[in-house]
């Protein structure tokens, strides 16, 4: 691996290409886990086959199911974003200080694979339910300290003209990633007649929930495989000398200071972390819990659930890539604000109408403002971190989120168990979204003063 530094004037220098489209795999490749485990198919999968339960929700007759699969899942991402608040910041700090950060995003990326490849023991029988949630409560801890090493990598292959581009490119290489996938794992393992005893073009069996399994083990191999490049083409940071490393326990005492000193001396970041974790939750809850929703509310069927998926991952993918361009020109806070707005909306529709044919509209519209609020809640902090604080500020990014990330699949599960159905947990997701929008309206415009030839950054 390279071990060429990183200095802060080499901020300013256009990367090469090759580096661009390496760090753009990892996004790529952890859409294995995004859309295919988390989202998708295994989630899906867990809730549905793996709980028992029957179309309607309830525990069929004779056999040991889960009742509330749906809610036991939303309030195992709350357990694991504990977990990660807690530990996020001082792991980004630490990879930071130590001069590791692209070793910790390999660590962690293979920690993730690992729980992948643990998922093919999870049989469609309720006895598995509790393992394949657990598994997926762990894999979520890792792939979000693999996402802070890898987020702090964003300046070291951009500049302030382009950041906006190179974040856009990075979330749309991750939503044709998991295109490509799950058209692979709807085609390849699951598509066929409901009573077929194989599934898909390659005749693999479903006994068992054995095509699935297949799938997560396949889904393990794609993100190993394209986390490669990132480790062996873009340069690691320099570290601080080993005299002023300090260990665990004291890497909070920094952590507390660093933010006490972020508080006097920028406000605006702070505001900026405290309402992104709002809106992120949203966002979050969109794709955890959609495809949940789209089978129990609007009667998608779990095999065409992929076909959404990947139509979906096309919509976003065009949103990001459109508003990577405005990104640069008019600042990340406009686009955030135009997307949260499209958001709420749109899921305001989605609460009273019903039907496969409304969810495919209004959730294809939906999707169209997630990519652009992604990227660009990315690109703004990568702007604003101290440099060679990227880590640190990325770990603080996460820990926000997941501090609050309790909040929508909280809300989701109490708007469902109150008013008596899933479709009515939309609420939850609604009022996460708007908090975040409210609140992100006083956050300046962290945009470049001269690239755009504006007086102020407010805005």
């Amino acid at each position: 691996m390279s071990s060429a530094a990183v200095t802060p004037e080499s901020v300013q220098t256009p990367a090469p290409r090759g580096q661009i489209v390496a760090w753009g795999l990892w996004d790529w490749g952890s859409a294995a886990f995004n859309a295919v485990i988390i989202t998708f198919v295994f989630s899906v999968y867990l809730t549905d086959a793996v709980s028992g339960l029957d179309d309607d929700g309830h525990c069929q007759q004779g056999i040991a199911c889960v009742s509330g699969a749906g809610s036991w899942f939303a309030w195992s991402l709350g357990i694991a974003g504990f977990f990660i608040a807690v530990l996020a910041p001082v792991t980004g700090q630490r990879a930071d200080d130590g001069g590791h950060r692209k070793r910790a995003l390999g660590i962690w990326t293979g920690l993730v694979v690992l729980a992948m490849l643990a998922l093919y023991f999870v049989k469609d029988d309720a006895s598995y339910f509790w393992l394949g949630l657990v598994l997926l409560g762990i894999a979520s801890v890792f792939v979000s300290f693999a996402e802070v090493s890898y987020s702090a990598m964003l300046r070291q292959i951009s500049t302030p003209a382009t950041i906006g581009r190179v974040s856009a490119f990075g979330w749309a290489m991750g939503y044709f990633g998991g295109i490509i996938l799950l058209l692979i794992s709807y085609f390849g393992f699951i598509s066929g007649d409901d009573g077929s005893a194989t599934k898909g073009f390659l005749g693999v069996s479903n006994s068992g929930g054995f095509n699935i399994r297949l799938v997560a083990v396949m889904a393990a191999i794609w993100f190993a495989v394209f986390a490669l490049p990132v480790l062996f083409k873009v340069p690691e940071t320099p570290g601080l000398p080993k005299e002023k490393r300090v260990g665990f326990i004291a890497s909070y005492k920094v952590l507390f200071a660093d933010l006490r000193d972020l508080w006097r001396a920028d406000r605006n970041s702070v505001y900026f972390l405290l309402s992104s974790a709002l809106f992120r939750d949203g966002l979050a809850a969109v794709f955890s819990l959609g495809a949940v929703l789209a089978v129990s509310v609007y009667g998608i069927s779990s095999a065409d659930v992929l076909i959404f998926g990947v139509a979906a991952n096309v919509v976003s993918a065009g949103g990001a890539l459109v508003a990577g361009r405005f990104d640069d020109r008019i600042g990340p806070k406009r686009v955030i604000v135009a997307s949260l707005i499209g958001l709420v909306i749109t899921a305001l529709i989605l609460l009273v109408v019903s039907g496969p044919m409304m969810f495919w509209i209004f959730g294809l519209i939906l999707c169209l403002f997630v990519g652009p609020a992604q990227s660009s809640a990315r690109t703004y902090l990568a702007r604003i971190a101290p440099v060679g604080r990227e880590g640190q500020m990325f770990g603080l990014y996460t820990t926000t989120g997941r501090a609050v990330s309790f909040l929508a699949p909280s809300l989701f599960g109490l708007f469902a168990a109150v008013l008596g159905g899933d479709r009515w947990g939309i609420i939850g997701i609604i009022l996460v979204l708007g908090g975040g929008l409210v609140a992100m309206l006083p956050v300046a415009n962290a945009v470049d003063k001269a690239l755009l030839g504006e007086k102020s950054d407010a805005g």
